[in-house]
């Protein structure tokens, strides 16, 4: 937690890594011991990239993760809900991602726009905190900032990175070790 607002690890798996027209796959959250997980059928084509680093495809037949079927949701439904979730925290929510305002912050908000939820949205989180920066902040001179290196790096851990379940856990993990002072957070913290 932050101050008065409650920090929830986020992430997103999508279509590819343009954030104009990209669509989402998985929205997952993390809080605590809460978690947030939503899949949903995209209307983009993923890109070869985005296939290989994800393991998503999708046929005729659904959503698949690595060959296996995937039970989806339609995305007003997906968002709606982790709306809801978000809600559930009576608080306003700080929504914390690896370089959130690279990727996730941006292709969320575009989204939320689309599906008319983005008024509902800002009603329940204030901003968005971007681990990346806040990364090179706190530990200056790590080769790699990503978020697996420095997983591997504070915590000594491999996990199964572009889930975007395992992704917010890691990040939380990993922003739990770190124990950022709120001045730190306060300087890599976006509004919505």
């Amino acid at each position: 937690m932050s101050n008065d607002r409650t920090i929830v690890f986020f992430d997103l798996e999508a279509t590819g890594l343009d954030t104009n027209v990209c669509d989402i796959i998985q929205v997952a959250a993390i809080c605590g011991e809460r978690v947030f997980n939503a899949y949903t059928i995209p209307h983009r084509a993923l890109t070869e990239s985005a296939t290989r680093v994800t393991g998503f495809t999708v046929t005729a037949a659904g959503l698949f993760l690595h060959g296996l079927p995937v039970a989806t949701v339609p995305l007003v439904d997906a968002l709606t809900s982790f709306i809801a979730f978000l809600r559930s925290f009576q608080r306003p929510v700080l929504l914390a991602a690896h370089s959130a305002m690279r990727f996730d912050a941006p292709v969320i908000k575009r989204v939320l726009r689309q599906c008319s939820l983005h008024q509902e949205f800002r009603e329940v989180v204030s901003g968005f905190l971007d681990t990346f920066p806040l990364s090179k902040n706190l530990h200056r001179n790590l080769r790699s900032y990503s978020q697996e290196s420095m997983v591997r790096h504070f915590l000594g851990k491999a996990y199964s990175a572009h889930d975007a379940v395992e992704d917010a856990r890691m990040l939380q993990e990993l922003f739990n070790s770190w124990s950022p002072k709120s001045q730190s957070i306060s300087k890599c913290v976006y509004l919505v």
